[in-house]
């Protein structure tokens, strides 16, 4: 029995990995993570012997493809943007993609949609520069249709930063909601929509559409964080600052240590102590007129 407890043991030990990070080379073995590091764009392998190590170049043309299982900064890096850590997110894809790269053309890598995540966390994150320059490469990749799906709300979201023609971004907004019930294209697209009532400084409007996302689409916790703090600047437009306060209190203790936290603690020193006003209490209470 224990002769068969420890070879099961074994094979678990050699099955697991064999499932783990590695290289795989034409001859077929293996070289897990843990034996080799990047210098630069060279491969640099650690082969121990006995009690001494010795490091050599590994050379491109000898690998297969790589044995590599999901990336998991993608999981990391949504879970950093619903703690609205945008920026460690961003650095965290960035991380994995410039590992990825130097793997391009190697089967079995992830730059694809490392890539993919990049971009599309830069577009989240307000990136709008970096976003754009981002688009052309994007495109020349092979997508799916969720991928297309998204990136056609990039270039929405571009298109809202860019032009005035509201009508028409706002149909196609529509049209994007009336073609999925996917949850995340939904959170997107209603930012997107709170955004341009925003910019038309239609402060109701713009502050339902940004509540929707939390209370709607509480699951893509990504985007709560900025949708809340977006929530709270509309109340201060619309002279609700106690509303506010509180709003900005929440956030400020739900996301500490991020960059929206601090723009709450701020938004909220700005308007600390004021009351709402009643008549705007009664604007914002009263029926909306048909358009």
């Amino acid at each position: 029995m224990l002769r068969l407890s420890l070879l099961f043991l074994a094979s678990l030990a050699l099955s697991g990995a064999a499932f783990g990070q590695a290289i795989v080379l034409k001859d077929g073995s293996r070289i897990p993570d843990v034996e080799f590091t990047m210098d630069g764009d060279k491969i640099i392998r650690t082969v121990k012997i006995g009690e001494n190590t010795a490091k050599a170049e590994l050379p491109r043309q000898n690998i297969a493809y790589l044995d590599w299982p999901e990336p998991p900064e993608l999981l990391e890096a949504k879970d950093l943007m619903a703690q609205a850590k945008t920026e460690e997110a961003i650095a965290l894809l960035k991380k994995s993609l410039d590992f990825f790269q130097k793997f391009e053309t190697v089967e079995g890598n992830w730059y694809q949609p490392v890539f993919f995540a990049y971009v599309e966390t830069l577009s989240q994150a307000g990136k709008f520069e970096e976003t754009i320059k981002m688009l052309p490469q994007l495109r020349t990749l092979p997508l799916s249709p969720e991928q297309k799906m998204t990136l056609r709300i990039i270039q929405l979201d571009i298109d809202r930063q860019t032009s005035t023609e509201y009508t028409s971004i706002m149909a196609e907004a529509e049209s994007i909601l009336s073609d999925t019930d996917d949850s995340s294209v939904g959170a997107s697209i209603w930012m997107i929509i709170a955004d341009i009532h925003a910019k038309k400084k239609e402060w109701e409007k713009a502050l339902m559409a940004y509540l929707r996302i939390p209370v709607f689409y509480g699951t893509q916790m990504q985007r709560v964080p900025d949708a809340e703090l977006k929530a709270g600047q509309m109340l201060v437009n619309m002279k609700r600052f106690e509303d506010a306060q509180a709003l900005f209190t929440r956030i400020a203790e739900s996301y500490k240590g991020s960059a929206i936290a601090e723009t709450a603690v701020k938004s909220k020193a700005a308007i600390n102590g004021m009351k709402n006003e009643p008549e705007q209490e009664e604007e914002a209470s009263a029926p909306a007129e048909k358009s």
